[in-house]
């Protein structure tokens, strides 16, 4: 029987209500991923950690704001606001949720000059993060996602999990999105069109 894994996306303080980058209904969803995280074989969580300064931020872009866009090397860039600091209570998981069973944290996001919103690779798309090569050393090859936001890292995250080969779901009830400009139906599109099974 293939080996499946829960992978939990950026289930942080910041994009929860009250953070710096909050996801309308972010925290409603804990539960549903502690039940998801007690029932899963393997879990593997990812955190956003940024350096102050991060060239994603729009604080870093004199003139710009939050949501705006600008050209970066590895293409088109969401400008945010100051987010999931490294060492900061933003950055930290949400107090709920229940994941010291994880066996792997993927830290993304931390190289000043590029964001990463997949869980696979960098904004640029080349650069891996080497979870793909952990999941088929264990010998997984079917993941689950859930967290936060249903159309950024989740849907970013499913999308290269799919492309890396691997057979792909995300649990969408335990998912929360942004919904800029469309975002969310866009995204939800395309996960699908790729092979995603939404459940």
């Amino acid at each position: 029987m293939a080996e499946d894994a829960l992978i939990v996306i950026d289930m942080q303080n910041d994009f929860c209500p009250g953070g710096a980058l909050a996801v309308a209904g972010g925290d409603e969803i804990v539960p549903i991923v502690n039940r998801l995280i007690e029932g899963a074989r393997h879990v593997i969580l990812t955190q956003d950690w940024h350096p102050a300064g991060h060239s994603s931020f729009a604080s870093s872009h004199p003139g710009k704001a939050p949501f705006q866009t600008v050209t970066m090397p590895y293409g088109e860039q969401t400008l945010w606001l100051d987010h999931c600091v490294q060492g900061s209570p933003g950055a930290d998981f949400h107090p709920a949720l229940r994941w010291t069973t994880a066996e792997l944290v993927i830290r993304k996001g931390f190289r000043t000059g590029i964001d990463s919103y997949s869980a696979f690779f960098e904004n640029d798309h080349r650069t891996p993060t080497g979870l793909a090569g952990y999941l088929r050393e264990r010998g997984i090859s079917k993941v689950s996602l859930c967290g936060l936001a249903t159309d950024f890292c989740v849907a970013f995250s499913a999308l290269d999990a799919v492309a890396e080969g691997f057979s792909t779901s995300v649990v969408l009830g335990a998912c929360r999105g942004i919904d800029l400009n469309g975002s969310l139906a866009a995204m939800t599109r395309r996960m699908r069109d790729a092979g995603v099974e939404l459940i």
